[in-house]
């Protein structure tokens, strides 16, 4: 692990001033707070905001951000302006990616920075990950990845450094909650972001609001919990149905087998 480490903090040294494309995610927040650590003012963290992002989460982001103590901007992106973004395609996490890197990129050559990273870690490499086509063709680093820091170990790391990470869920993009072919619209978006807060507010910490919608049809929600939280479901399946109704879902289905990562 001290050898990991050592090689992550000699990248950042050769490409600093960096910048740090940051979600407050795991990675991200580990990879910013080791840069911090590394580089002091030479590093900038960068948030992405759209409408595919959480309140609450870029929140979140941001006080996360000022425990670790390096500074964050907040950049606009405007994928859902992109009709190959918007349709949904397999690949939408490229033209995501894309355009986050596109406005880096940017901000990069303006400011002096020499680099853009980015959280990818040594096992996001045995998937596929239409988002690194986006950062090899930028040339963003993985300084994680070049590393070969694992997730467990960025756990354990975040966990030594005292990160309010350590032991988040995985939280990716709403429109990760659209089915491929399925268009991704600002008022799909929302609906996912009213009906996941409803969730929140339930007690319930791992799970997904998946939006169904079909032509003509009013959509729907199906609720995935993860297995281990199941059983705190009777008590409130009322309130829950409500609840998502409230935030615009005409009917409410709990998939039996509650959340897997990737289904």
């Amino acid at each position: 692990m001290n050898e990991k480490l050592a090689q992550l903090r000699a990248q950042l040294r050769a490409h600093a001033p960096l910048l740090i494309a940051y979600s407050g995610g795991v990675d991200s927040a580990f990879l910013l707070a080791e840069a911090g650590r590394t580089l002091g003012d030479a590093a900038l963290g960068v948030i992405a905001d759209s409408p595919s992002l959480p309140r609450q989460a870029l929140a979140d982001a941001l006080m996360i951000a000022d425990q670790i103590g390096v500074r964050v901007e907040v950049v606009k992106t405007s994928e859902l302006d992109n009709p190959e973004y918007a349709a949904n395609p397999v690949n939408r996490c490229y033209f995501c990616k894309a355009e986050l890197f596109t406005r880096l990129d940017t901000l990069a050559r303006e400011r002096g920075f020499r680099a853009i990273a980015y959280g990818e870690n040594a096992d996001d490499m045995k998937q596929v990950r239409p988002g690194r086509q986006a950062a090899s063709e930028f040339s963003v680093l993985g300084p994680l990845r070049d590393a070969a820091l694992t997730k467990a170990e960025i756990r354990a790391l975040s966990r030594d450094l005292g990160l309010p990470t350590a032991d988040a869920p995985a939280q990716p993009c709403l429109s990760s909650r659209i089915p491929h072919g399925t268009p991704v619209t600002v008022e799909a978006l929302a609906m996912v972001e009213r009906g996941e807060a409803h969730l929140r507010g339930l007690g319930f910490r791992v799970f997904r609001v998946r939006h169904l919608a079909e032509p003509s049809q009013p959509p729907r929600a199906r609720v995935q919990i993860a297995p281990e939280e199941m059983n705190r479901l009777p008590a409130v399946a009322g309130e829950l149905e409500t609840g998502l109704r409230a935030a615009g879902y005409a009917a409410v289905e709990v998939d039996p087998a509650g959340y897997r990562s990737g289904a």
